[in-house]
């Protein structure tokens, strides 16, 4: 197969991959009813097109937290590239850079957070933080971010306790028998099953957080208007509506449909992203309407890294970036900017069954 959308991409992955490390990326929790809905709930959004509009120049530029975008999508953290490609996150890097995205990297990496810098060159970088109950352990994780000149954390604050992923369990998966993770030492003790044993994470940690960096920080795992509300009020630069995927509390709200209430919380007071159930460049165009700046790409890139390497991360990211410029324009958008909550048609169908 020659493929031409990220989908294609998906069955070739799922083809040659191991099956016990298909499952590890593909699955939600429990019956994976959020997992099916993060998907589903874009179904539920139509779009109002304007007509007669001069759209031979599309600009789909933006920046997030500062940082130029080609597009208005980042690469999601994701754990243990080596799963899936000898070159790991350098090979996700290299692609990330040939798309014009921006790579947010997992704690839980298979290289270091320095050789991915390394590769990434000059190109911007996030580092997505978990805490741990060791804190000189994240204040070396925190200032080795900062040296390696990442411009922003990124805090998940929705896994302190790993959701209920029975395919790893019926496949008696433990990558870390094969795999180390590049960002700690044997001693340190961060194992696939437990992740490490993960600091308990209130409001105070972000004050903890803010108080020992700089860096803008942007909170991931929010899905309401409460929380987002407090996020602002603690001094968070970003939120990232998330729900993990759908890989940890099963019967989450998908995110796209907490998108609105989030977005009429901090009233502009930070920038929103959101991730989840992202497959076409539509979707991006939906996420962007409803008020997100930009979205985040996981699973797809992972299928693109799987198959063709680097070049498999760089297409699938170019045809989310050719699908979103086709679709402003036969919508009517010429820019980023004229892409806001007028192209929806009605927001009380926003709804999807689990």
């Amino acid at each position: 197969m020659n493929p031409i959308n990220p989908r294609d991409y998906e069955a070739l992955a799922r083809a040659r991959m191991d099956p016990a490390v298909w499952d590890t990326y593909a699955q939600g929790s429990e019956d994976e009813r959020t997992l099916r809905a993060n998907e589903r709930a874009f179904d539920s959004i139509w779009l109002r097109p304007r007509a007669l509009v001069d759209v031979a120049n599309c600009d789909t530029t933006t920046s997030a937290l500062g940082a130029p975008l080609a597009f208005p999508a980042l690469v999601a953290p994701m754990s243990l590239h080596a799963l899936v490609h000898p070159e790991a996150e350098q090979a996700t890097a290299r692609g990330v850079h040939e798309a014009g995205s921006l790579l947010v990297v997992s704690t839980l990496s298979s290289l270091s957070l320095e050789e991915i810098a390394t590769a990434a060159g000059s190109d911007p970088l996030w580092f997505q933080l978990y805490l741990y109950p060791d804190n000189e352990l994240n204040e070396s994780l925190l200032r080795r971010a900062e040296r390696a000149g990442y411009r922003a954390l990124v805090l998940t604050v929705d896994a302190n306790y790993i959701g209920n992923r029975e395919r790893d369990r019926r496949n008696r998966f433990t990558p870390d028998a094969r795999f180390s993770f590049g960002n700690f030492s044997r001693g340190d003790e961060i194992t696939w099953n437990t992740r490490g044993a993960r600091a308990p994470l209130t409001w105070k940690t972000i004050s903890w957080l803010r108080e020992r960096t700089s860096l803008p920080i942007a909170v991931k795992g929010l899905l309401t208007a409460e929380d987002a509300r407090r996020a602002v009020d603690v001094g968070i630069d970003a939120v990232i509506v998330s729900n993990h995927g759908g890989r940890q509390l099963d019967g989450t709200l998908p995110p796209i449909l907490a998108l609105p209430e989030v977005v009429e919380a901090v009233a502009g007071r930070c920038e929103v992203y959101v991730d989840g159930g992202i497959r076409r460049g539509v979707d991006i165009l939906k996420a962007l309407a409803l008020g997100a700046r930009a979205v985040l790409i996981g699973r797809p890139v992972i299928w693109g890294l799987a198959v063709r390497g680097s070049s498999g991360v760089r297409d699938v990211l170019r045809m989310f970036h050719d699908e979103l410029t086709l679709a402003m324009r036969l919508s009517g958008r010429r820019n980023v900017a004229e892409v806001d909550r007028s192209l929806i048609a009605n927001l009380q169908w926003l709804s999807v069954a689990p």
